[in-house]
């Protein structure tokens, strides 16, 4: 079967048809847009990449959209109240060319790590969460400063069990709770630390899409190699990638690496 952007259009137009939703295309842009008719606001998605995607992943790509789009409207219907519900802020590292504002120009909360990934904000909505924008803390009255302390705090209470492997001499560490806030858990400056304590080389971390934290204990050669193609068969399969990079750990210090065969080359800025 050949796909082309026609067929994407019609397949996701019948997996994503409501009585409550408008779906229009834009033949010029190659873009679908999902509408909410209620609240007049929805999601625009380009085929060409989705079309590109199904070439190499089939079916599991359409899922993904489908899953995104419906995950992503409810969020834009759904109440978001930071007030009484502290709880449910928590920070989400996402790729540094992640948009820095939603589809109505709206700017994220958003904050520095790296110089691969970078740290926004999100409201946990059971299934699914809302990145908080200038508008939700307008609306709240609420400061950056106190988002971000809160949900710095939030994330140091998530469990950290981590399942162990051993591959040619090396150990790695897997956190895949699939909370949504996996990759978070690497602002966990104190579970980080305590990692630390553990290795017995180099500490090597990893997070290649949202829902994965991986640390490496170093102990030759072959274990960069084996991390790099652990990270990119991650990146590759994951519903939020973030970068297939891994990072050294150092000094309490994230610097993104490079590697290549059984060499390492150092680059990008530490994190903050």
């Amino acid at each position: 079967m050949k796909m082309d952007s026609i067929k994407m259009k019609r397949e996701l137009e019948s997996r994503l048809a409501s009585d409550d939703r408008l779906i229009t295309y834009d033949r010029e842009k190659d873009q679908l847009r999902i509408e909410n008719k209620t609240i007049g606001k929805g999601i625009t998605i380009s085929l060409g990449g989705i079309v590109a995607k199904w070439h190499s992943e089939k079916e599991k790509a359409i899922d993904e959209v489908v899953y995104y789009v419906e995950e992503g409207l409810r969020a834009m219907t759904d109440t978001v109240q930071l007030t009484d519900h502290e709880k449910k802020i928590f920070p989400v590292i996402r790729s540094t060319s992640f948009p820095l504002e939603a589809e109505e120009g709206i700017a994220f909360l958003t904050d520095e790590h790296t110089a691969e990934t970078k740290i926004y904000y999100a409201y946990d909505m059971g299934t699914t969460y809302r990145l908080i924008d200038s508008r939700i803390m307008e609306k709240e009255g609420w400061q950056a400063s106190r988002i971000k302390e809160i949900a710095l705090f939030n994330v140091r209470s998530l469990k950290t069990t981590l399942k162990e492997d051993q591959v040619a001499g090396n150990t790695f560490y897997f956190l895949n709770s699939n909370d949504g806030y996996d990759a978070s858990r690497i602002l966990n400056k104190g579970f980080l630390n305590d990692m630390k304590k553990k290795i017995m080389g180099t500490m090597v971390l990893a997070v290649p899409h949202q829902d994965v934290l991986i640390i490496a204990d170093i102990q030759n050669t072959s274990g960069y190699d084996i991390l790099a193609q652990m990270a990119m068969s991650f990146f590759a399969s994951g519903r939020v990638p973030i970068t297939a990079l891994s990072f050294l750990y150092e000094d309490g210090e994230l610097e993104p690496i490079f590697i290549l065969g059984k060499t390492r080359n150092t680059d990008g800025k530490g994190s903050r």
